[in-house]
């Protein structure tokens, strides 16, 4: 018997080390790009525990040699961090809450049920999304005014509202349309109500839609400046941004203290980390828990 040679395909001829030359060129850069994304957030941070001597030195200092915390002691010495931070709490609870129930809503009925200006209704919140938020502003201002809530947790809460639930809106009703009707069908079949259908089955498969749209929701009201701006006037009523905001403007009248600057950020920033690390377990369970098989 003649035996018969074995040929190596050329794909796996060129692989190294079982990986493909191509998987380790775009590893590299996804890599690279990740350093790039991640630095600014670094050198917020390590600045934050360096002494303002060192900063203020020509030589960078990628690592705080003589950590110290009197940064942080000196932005929060006055005591308005706690006061901005308990009013970003409120303000964002609010918007939360409000932008994902009226989404919520809104969507169902676009991707459940068919009425007339049903299109119409997605392409003036396609519009609307389009808008600058600066081309509203004297809008809003006068509204909030004639409503007496300028300068209240509310009436900046009703904006962020309004300025949220149109890309909230669509952000769930990609995730109510890929829910098959038919469960909720079979279901009703079974001898639920249509409530307690949608309770029961198509409920627990949104929970990744809606922690999507609650970290979304999240992320712009308490990120949000310019609003906050306009609607909060008095220095008793602010935001974290618009503390920043004043902290930089106060450090302006003499020598810059970037350290305390940096320290500042920091603190704003915390929350919002430790928002997300408590929704990606959640979110991650939510995904595999909703998932439909075919």
């Amino acid at each position: 018997m003649t035996a018969v040679p074995v040929r190596r395909s050329k794909r796996n001829a060129t692989r190294i080390g079982g990986v493909r030359p191509a998987t380790i060129v775009w590893s590299v850069v996804a890599v690279v790009v990740a350093i790039v994304w991640a630095f600014p957030v670094y050198w917020m941070v390590n600045s934050a525990f360096v002494p303002n001597i060192e900063l203020q030195s020509f030589i960078p200092k990628f690592f705080p040699v003589h950590p110290t915390w009197s940064n942080f002691a000196g932005a929060v010495a006055d005591g308005s961090f706690f006061q901005a931070l308990g009013i970003s709490l409120a303000v964002t609870l609010i918007a939360v809450v409000g932008s994902i129930l009226f989404a919520f809503l809104a969507a169902l009925a676009i991707s459940r049920f068919r009425f007339r200006g049903r299109v119409s209704f997605l392409l003036v919140l396609l519009f609307i999304q389009m808008l600058p938020a600066e081309a509203l502003f004297i809008a809003q201002y006068k509204m909030v005014a004639a409503a007496g809530l300028l300068d209240t947790i509310v009436g900046t809460s009703v904006i962020y509202i309004a300025y949220i639930v149109p890309f909230t809106v669509w952000m769930l009703r990609g995730f109510v349309a890929g829910i098959p009707a038919e469960l909720e069908e079979a279901a009703m079949v079974d001898g639920l109500s249509r409530t307690g259908a949608f309770l029961r089955i198509t409920f627990p498969l949104l929970a990744p839609g809606l922690v999507a749209s609650a970290v979304y929701a999240f992320l712009q009201a308490w990120n949000e400046f310019t609003v906050a701006l306009v609607t909060l006037t008095s220095d008793q009523m602010q935001t974290l941004p618009l503390w920043l905001r004043g902290f930089v403007q106060a450090s302006a009248t003499r020598e810059t203290d970037w350290g305390q600057v940096m320290a500042a950020s920091t603190l704003v920033a915390i929350p919002v980390i430790v928002f997300f690390l408590i929704v990606q377990g959640r979110l991650t369970s939510g995904l595999v828990a909703g998932a439909v098989k075919g």
